[in-house]
């Protein structure tokens, strides 16, 4: 299925498409195209509230400047991290009785940021637009409580199902 559709049905069924995501087996070149794609889109995110700050506030660092920080943290440290994430969640089910794998863990961390990514760029239009204010924080709520309902209902079926060959 396409990216786009399983994206989709994630936002309804996210334990269904996980289960489909793992039943290809263990592909490590595509959990770190999820991430990366995830990280760009999620860099792509942040260009208007940047272009809304270097206009308020010319003094500031100059637009170029910010988006070649914002570009090295997204694609360089964020992978890093949430590599190091999806680990210490590993860790953390398998003292809870975890089934799953390092793989599997990282996958649904990986995924979940892809499946969001809709709400990652409602909430930079929303900061370029508009700017700080109520529309704002409650775009961000809704991004933070779709991110961790996806990543936990992900993660639950990473780790409750058994290992799978692949």
């Amino acid at each position: 299925m396409a990216i786009t559709t399983d994206i989709v049905h994630s936002w309804c069924r996210p334990r269904h498409v996980m289960r489909r995501l793992l039943d290809h087996g263990r592909r490590e070149d595509r959990a770190l195209s999820y991430l990366l794609v995830a990280c760009l889109l999620i860099y792509a995110a942040q260009w208007p509230r940047l272009q809304r700050e270097a206009v308020l506030n010319p003094g500031d660092a100059p637009l170029e400047a910010q988006l070649a920080i914002i570009f090295f943290a997204m694609l360089m440290i964020w992978p890093i991290l949430l590599y190091a994430l999806g680990g210490l969640t590993h860790l953390i089910a398998l003292a809870l009785g975890g089934k799953g794998s390092w793989y599997s863990a990282r996958l649904a961390l990986f995924w979940s940021l892809l499946a969001t990514t809709p709400a990652w760029l409602l909430h930079g239009l929303v900061s370029g637009m508009i700017g700080p204010g109520a529309a704002q924080v409650l775009v961000g709520a809704g991004l933070l409580l779709a991110l961790l309902t996806i990543w936990g209902l992900t993660f639950f079926e990473a780790e409750t199902a058994p290992e799978r060959k692949g």
